[in-house]
Parts: C-alpha cells; structure tokens; sequence
C-alpha cells in the first residue's frame, strides 16, 4: 500500500485525463539524477489533437496545449516545493538542449514544457515571492511567474466553480474537493471521463480507508467515497456472477463426459476432463463467492439475490 495516497491518486488522475489528448511518460525520470517527474505531458505528433476530447478537459484540456510538466500537491505548495519542481523543469531543459542541438533556438523554444504547480491553496506572499500574477485571458487561480522562468503557480480554491474547472477542482481539498465530487457524480454516466475519475476515486476511498492515521477529512471523504466505492464493488461482483465458462471448454468437457458414460475414454482423455471437472468446480466457487459477497453488500440473503438476478439456486456449481 502506497504510503502517500492522495499523492499517487493526483498523479494517476492526470495521467489517465491527460493520456486521451496526448501521451504521458508514465515514468517521468529524469536522466541527469535520479529525480522523479509527477506527470509529464507531450503532445501527440502522430495524431492529431482531438478538440472535442481537450474542450471536455475545460481548463486542464487549455493547460494541455503545449508541453507541460504537472506537480500537484496534496498541500499548500512552499516555496521550496515551488523550487524543487523548477529544478525539475530546468534539468528537463537542459535535456531537451542536449538532444535538440541541430534545431533553432525557435524550434527548441517550442519543445520547452510549462511547468503547473498545483496546489490546494497558495498564499499571496508565496505568489508575490515569485512575482506570480493572473495573465490578461486567464481566470483566477491560475498565476504565471515571469515569462521566461515557464512555470505556472494554480491556486484550486481561487478557481471558480465552474464545469470548466472542474477536472482541476477534484485535486482540492475540503469542502472545494468535496463539492467537485459531488458534480462529477452528477456527469452522464456515459461519460468515459466520469467513469475513470470515479473508479480512482474508488480506489483512493479503498487505500485511506485502512490508514492508521486518518484525520477528520479523512473520513469525510471516506463517507463521501463510499456510495462510489460500493458501486463499483458490485458492478465487479456482477461481472464475475455473470461470466460463463468458455463455450468451448464447455463442449469439450461435455463431449468427455459422454465418451466416459460410453467407457471409450482414453488414459489423455481423463487427464484432460479431471483437470476441465477442476476447472468447472473452481469456477463454481468463484462465482458463489461473488454471489454471497453481493448479498452482503446489498443486506440481503443468498436466495433472495439469486431470485432477483434469475439464477437457479443449482446454477452456480455446472
């Protein structure tokens, strides 16, 4: 179990958002040291940058426009933390420069990633420390430093509750993650983003519900995680109560079963239809497990679940 949860739950996030308009280096290493780059996003050069995708993403999807390097912080962002990832996004520079040195300054320009740092909250003297100001065309909460320096400081509680903002807003924390959860619960649910954002949402609830040292939001967000989690429990139960077992395997098991009844069954033949009579009985076990957990989770008997889906009682051992 991961010992920094909401950390590797900011990261997968972002990856899996991020990977449906462009590619993520999913291990974000650098090659000068050993220093770790949370999500490092690039554009997609072979395809084509799909608009209906970006704008679903708001203001993520805008931040994706370009190269970008993402930092997010489960707390306020310091101002050391600030210069860790601007050393970062140096050394990632200083990279690109080695690697580029036949092209023009304009063509290495363009390779250069942004750096965002988000963070839950920033305070003015941190962004003030790093001459960090809102550019004419952007909204509030997102603060860019001096231009050639090409980090940009997200303060997520000055963001506006918009659905623009939204993707952003469930990296907050308090009552600003709670009330974006709370609208990514209310999405379509054909909506493949809400799904993924959802799934490590229940995820995150399964890792912090077993932490030793859960603190009040903890639990908050526990109680508010838990309808999402529970749900895609039985969504997994249900598709393993469902599952059948491989028509062919099923033919092949049964074709056996008639050459022993018919005592024509060769020595290889038994040792195939004893390891199919094995296979059958584990699959069996399997899906009565599924079925009792359901029944746990939903507070009612085994009968009464099996009744309501449509399995014969004798159904779950073939």
């Amino acid at each position: 179990m991961t010992k920094f949860p909401y950390d590797e739950f900011s990261k997968n996030y972002l990856r899996e958002l991020l990977s449906s308009i462009g590619k993520v280096d999913s291990s974000g290493k650098l090659a000068t040291e050993i220093k770790e780059i949370d999500v490092y996003y690039t554009l997609n050069q072979e395809e084509p940058v799909d608009e209906q995708k970006k704008q679903t993403l708001g203001l993520l999807g805008r931040f994706a426009t370009t190269p970008a390097i993402f930092e997010p912080y489960r707390n306020a962002v310091t101002a050391d933390g600030v210069r860790v990832c601007a050393n970062k996004l140096f050394d990632v520079f200083a990279d690109i420069k080695r690697t580029t040195q036949n092209k023009t300054v304009k063509a290495i320009e363009a390779e250069l990633p942004l750096l965002w740092v988000l963070s839950p909250t920033a305070s003015p003297s941190l962004l003030k420390g790093f001459s960090a100001t809102l550019k004419e065309g952007w909204m509030e909460g997102v603060y860019f430093c001096g231009e050639h320096w090409k980090t940009v400081i997200v303060a997520i509680h000055k963001l506006p509750p918009t659905q623009e903002t939204l993707w952003l807003r469930v990296l907050g924390r308090g009552k600003f993650q709670q009330q974006a959860i709370a609208e990514l619960q209310a999405l379509p649910e054909d909506n493949p983003l809400r799904n993924t954002a959802m799934h490590l949402l229940s995820n995150l609830k399964a890792i912090i519900q077993v932490k030793q040292d859960k603190n009040k939001e903890d639990d908050r967000l526990i109680m508010q995680l838990s309808p999402i989690y529970e749900r895609d429990l039985a969504e997994a139960l249900l598709q393993k109560i469902n599952q059948g077992i491989n028509p062919e395997l099923r033919t092949q098991y049964q074709t056996l079963r008639a050459k022993k009844e018919a005592e024509t069954l060769t020595d290889a033949e038994y040792n195939t239809l004893i390891q199919l009579s094995n296979t059958i009985e584990q699959f069996g076990a399997q899906r009565l497990e599924a079925l009792a957990n359901l029944a746990q989770l939903r507070a009612c008997s085994l009968s009464e679940l099996m009744v309501s889906l449509g399995i014969q009682p004798v159904t779950y051992v073939e």
